[in-house]
């Protein structure tokens, strides 16, 4: 099952980070767009995107259909939230907001089956998605140790935990939300420059996750950003989204016909 997870295969190996790219927007046709333009993985974003529990099962298949990994960022905690993007298939989630280690603790305890935690299983889905040959009951074995964990670091108290956070059995991965994070420590983002102190905090969590052997990844709004991350050492980074790329391809392709066509730059954490 591991080597149908994209995204774990990519993070495992170590040899180079997990890229990315961010669906906001519904549709199977989307997502399948998303998923055969050369990223790893395509994150579903049911939190801040514009996709329903319906549009995530649907792009979920999608997605791995072209076997690349689907990641679901789920809307909020809540363990209903976390299974049904489980037993849609996801390779991993993403858990926003987290604040505490309790908040990761509970997060990890829905998303594992028992012993390690307390999800419910009999979806007819999720094997499907790491290939036609697995069966339910491989799939209830391998889940466990072969679907991605991710906690978001993205308020001040996550950050003040952080090293706690990080130690935590079952959370696999870091992952640095800069635009809420800058809020929340008093640094918010202005333009394309991230303050010296939100760098800073950025590259805490970094270490923090690698001093107890766990990945780290981040968002960024462009391949810019996200080269410079890659560089810092992060193992898994999201490039752009589809409403940035859509909205940059628009008013550049504009600018070449009509030069004289008001150009709008993509800016803000999604690139709109």
């Amino acid at each position: 099952m591991e080597g149908k997870n994209r995204v774990k295969q990519v993070l495992s190996a170590g040899e180079r980070p997990a890229f990315g790219v961010w669906q906001m927007l519904p549709g199977s046709n989307l997502a399948r767009t998303l998923a055969r333009s050369g990223y790893d993985w395509v994150l579903v974003d049911c939190e801040h995107g514009n996709i329903d529990d319906a549009a995530m099962h649907e792009s979920v298949p999608a997605i791995a259909s072209y076997g690349v990994s689907p990641i679901v960022r789920i809307p909020d905690l809540h363990s209903w939230m976390i299974k049904r993007a489980l037993d849609a298939g996801a390779h991993g989630l993403l858990a926003p907001l987290i604040r505490t280690v309790e908040d990761a603790k509970s997060f990890v305890e829905a998303a594992r089956f028992p012993p390690q935690g307390k999800r419910g299983f009999g979806s007819p889905f999720a094997m499907d998605r790491f290939g036609f040959d697995l069966t339910a009951n491989q799939y209830l074995e391998q889940a466990n140790a072969n679907i991605l964990l991710a906690v978001q670091i993205e308020t001040k108290e996550a950050l003040e935990n952080v090293d706690t956070i990080a130690a935590l059995d079952g959370v696999d991965l870091l992952f640095v939300g800069p635009f809420d994070l800058g809020n929340g420590i008093g640094f918010p983002v202005q333009g394309d420059a991230f303050a010296p102190e939100l760098e800073q905090a950025i590259r805490r969590v970094m270490l923090a996750a690698h001093e107890r052997n766990k990945k780290t990844g981040i968002f960024c709004s462009n391949g810019k950003q996200a080269k410079h991350y890659v560089e810092l050492g992060f193992d898994l980074v999201n490039v752009l989204t589809d409403v940035g790329a859509l909205s940059a391809s628009l008013s550049a392709e504009l600018q070449v016909v009509a030069p004289e066509a008001p150009s709008k730059k993509p800016s803000g954490p999604y690139g709109n």
